[in-house]
């Protein structure tokens, strides 16, 4: 079933591990309601699934989300037991007849893939290599249709990983962000999209001067520049 409103949707996703702020919850939400009546969305990475059960709370009519991850067994981000996770979390939020799960890497489906897509959401591997390749599934975004990229702005690789957006025939304008879930749209960036995109390198610069200080446990220094957290910005 789709959810009737975003606080109907986030209930059940608000309680799965996972690092989507609940702004950013409501920024996929709302890109999701707008890609169409029956859109055809795209995840990668889904973790235990709670991007993955705002998106699809949100579709409508027959539209579907696929989610593609191969659920590695990682020290962070991953265990035997993920999937079975992601998995339950979908049943209990009662979308998981709106979910296609492909367990594999992004890397790996994109040069077999051949579907139009609606909405892309950018949250996989987070190295510069596969930021570059996960963005080459914008090929399959229709005209104005928005890209999604979670951790930009606040991750070196993934950052690294859209600079070069600023070049010529680039395929994505740079609109906006919430926190770090930058906000793209399927077509020719102008000079001004350009700039939007540079003016955000002060606040990665931040970002990445904060992690730093976490790791040296000098909170303090962090709050300074305004990260009352002990956890990284995203």
């Amino acid at each position: 079933m789709s959810a009737d409103s975003f606080d109907a949707a986030f209930a059940h996703a608000a309680d799965i591990p996972g690092w989507l702020t609940p702004d950013q919850a409501r920024l996929l939400w709302d890109s999701a309601r707008g890609a169409g009546a029956a859109p055809r969305i795209l995840e990668i990475g889904s973790y235990q699934g709670r991007s993955t059960v705002v998106l699809a709370s949100a579709v409508t009519g027959d539209g579907r989300v696929i989610a593609v991850d191969p659920f590695v067994d990682d020290w962070k981000y991953g265990s035997p037991q993920t999937r079975d996770k992601f998995e339950e979390h979908l049943r209990r939020a009662g979308v998981e007849h709106r979910v296609r799960l492909i367990a594999d890497h992004s890397t790996a489906v994109r040069p077999l893939w051949t579907d139009p897509l609606d909405l892309l959401f950018i949250d996989g591997k987070h190295d510069v290599v596969t930021v570059r390749d996960d963005l080459r599934w914008t090929a399959y975004v229709r005209p104005g249709g928005r890209v999604l990229v979670h951790d930009c702005f606040s991750s070196v690789g993934v950052t690294l990983g859209v600079l070069p957006l600023l070049g010529p025939g680039a395929p994505l304008r740079y609109l906006s962000r919430t926190g770090s879930l930058a906000v793209f749209e399927a077509g020719t960036p102008t000079a001004a999209d350009r700039a939007r995109l540079l003016r955000e390198m002060p606040w990665w610069a931040r970002n990445i001067a904060i992690k730093v200080l976490l790791r040296l446990r000098l909170r303090g220094v962090a709050r300074a520049f305004g990260h009352d957290s002990p956890y990284d910005p995203y």
